[in-house]
């Protein structure tokens, strides 16, 4: 079963964040990728911007597992600091699959 976790960044601004902001964000990508594939917990699948917040991708067995690898990683960035995250337990496809929003 994927499981997934969700991060959702919000900018300063009602579109694409600040080119500082967009710095911070491309900083805290290369931070993620590096711990999920250390820990060996899923991977990083992506961004998408726009509408005043980024979302970051990240799949792997285990939602917890995942949050817990990246949760210090969220915490220590300029950027994650008014963000959220949702911890989906089952497929994307699947409508029963629960769904947990958490901070940090």
């Amino acid at each position: 079963m994927e499981q997934a976790v969700i991060v959702y960044l919000l900018l300063s601004d009602g579109q694409f964040g600040a080119q500082q902001e967009r710095q911070w964000v491309q900083a805290l990508e290369n931070r993620l990728q590096q711990v999920v594939s250390d820990a060996g917990v899923g991977e990083f699948d992506g961004d998408e911007f726009g509408e005043g917040k980024c979302i970051l991708y990240l799949y792997g067995p285990d939602a917890e597992k995942l949050f817990h690898v990246i949760e210090p990683v969220l915490k220590s960035s300029p950027v994650a600091g008014d963000g959220y995250a949702i911890k989906r337990f089952g497929a994307a496809t699947d409508p029963a699959a629960k769904e947990l929003r958490v901070a940090w």
